[in-house]
């Protein structure tokens, strides 16, 4: 038999058996959750938390975050690439292709020459593009852009040519009045944005000739679907629709091409809908962006 004695007491004391008088005393220790939250913060800190967030509510939060760890990914690790969803293009033209469709590439500054090369050098490990080889034939190439989005530059090509021959491929854009009047009464709100989205995307091997870019440097060909083109719009949302077309339905979520977001008014309910988009994203292997993503405002 044990028991305590004293138990609202500082001095605490254990007894076995029946001798009362026979005491031993316990030492009290007290346990805090401030470790474990401050290593999962440390582990997601590129990610943005609302400030408004409890203790239980982050901790709760980080590890589901934890436990579908392989759904996100930061600058340094490699991009996803969806499965089963690959752009294809589709022109109104027949062969042999106009001659407009197949331009030189741009003067470019010193300056944009170091972007283009920075970003030809580094966009083939990424999987995004390739090299075209000496014997292949080119019948459709674009001259090559540097464009600057939030003080970070971009390379895409000059598709406007290729655009104007190409079949639009539809599909409504969720309207932003209609989206602002689902969160209206949300209490938690979450956004979530996938890491380099559209280089997420990988290209019909039919329409990689259609996607090829001229510089200094070479002809590269996309793989992955690439800035500027004309149906990646619509095909990035469609493809969302499809996949989270059951969470849609169900009222807690918005999507906008690439962008999540996810609404509720409470909070269990909230990190639950967490916990189901990350477990849609790993089956399909697209990687979302940890430092894009803004967990529970307020």
């Amino acid at each position: 038999m044990y028991g305590i004695d004293n138990y609202t007491s500082k001095n605490r004391h254990i007894t076995i058996g029946t001798n009362k008088g026979k005491k031993f005393s316990l030492d009290i220790y007290h346990m805090s959750t401030q470790e474990p939250l401050d290593k999962l913060f440390n582990e997601f800190k590129e990610s943005r938390f609302s400030a408004n967030l409890n203790s239980k509510q982050k901790l709760s939060l980080l590890k589901i975050l934890r436990r579908k760890r392989p759904a996100f990914a930061i600058s340094e690790e490699p991009l996803g690439k969806i499965r089963g969803h690959d752009i294809e293009l589709y022109l109104y033209l027949q062969r042999p292709y106009l001659p407009m469709l197949r331009r030189p590439p741009f003067t470019e500054s010193l300056e944009t020459r170091k972007e283009i090369e920075k970003h030809i050098n580094e966009l083939p490990h990424m999987d995004v593009i390739r090299k075209i080889g000496q014997n292949e034939v080119v019948e459709i190439n674009t001259p090559v852009l540097i464009t600057c989005h939030d003080g970070k530059y971009r390379l895409c090509g000059d598709f406007r040519a290729l655009n104007n021959y190409t079949k639009a491929g539809r599909c409504p854009i969720t309207r932003i009045s209609h989206s602002l009047d689902k969160l209206a009464k949300a209490k938690y709100i979450t956004k979530i944005d996938f890491m380099k989205g559209f280089h997420q995307n990988g290209v019909k091997p039919s329409s990689m000739k259609l996607l090829r870019i001229m510089c200094d440097m070479g002809i590269y060909e996309y793989t992955r679907m690439p800035f500027g083109i004309k149906n990646k719009p619509a095909h990035f949302q469609r493809m969302m629709d499809t996949i989270f077309q059951k969470e849609i339905l169900e009222g807690w979520m918005v999507v906008y091409i690439n962008d999540i977001i996810i609404y509720s008014e409470i909070w269990d309910d909230h990190v639950q809908y967490i916990d189901r988009v990350q477990s849609k994203c790993t089956p399909i292997n697209v990687k979302i962006s940890l430092k894009k993503c803004n967990f529970g405002q307020q």
